[in-house]
């Protein structure tokens, strides 16, 4: 079984889209340093509709064992504290595929 991770943001207006860059940016250096991160894919909404959220990230781990590594890990606490400062709202789905 493989565990996938998906987070979707909704960001302040206020330097949105500087915003969502640099967070996007940051996301994206996470792989090369938390091990148990497999893969990550960050997108940002370009539909804008009253239903989109700003941003989604997926990111696969081997096994749960790899998403609380990575929960705890140093360098996603950073990424946390940044994204808790320039958004509004998330919500998370984790699941198990084969």
């Amino acid at each position: 079984m493989k565990v996938v991770h998906i987070v979707m943001f909704k960001f302040h207006d206020e330097n949105k889209e500087a915003n969502l860059r640099e967070v996007k940016g940051m996301l994206e250096a996470l792989p090369a340093k938390i091990p148990s991160l497999r893969s990550m894919e960050v997108g940002i909404d370009f539909l804008h509709s009253e239903r989109s959220m700003d941003m989604v990230l997926t990111a696969t781990f081997d096994d749960k064992e790899g998403l609380e590594a990575y929960r705890i890990h140093p360098a996603h606490q950073e990424v946390v504290a940044r994204i808790k400062e320039v958004s509004i709202e998330s919500r998370v789905v984790d699941y198990e595929r084969e």
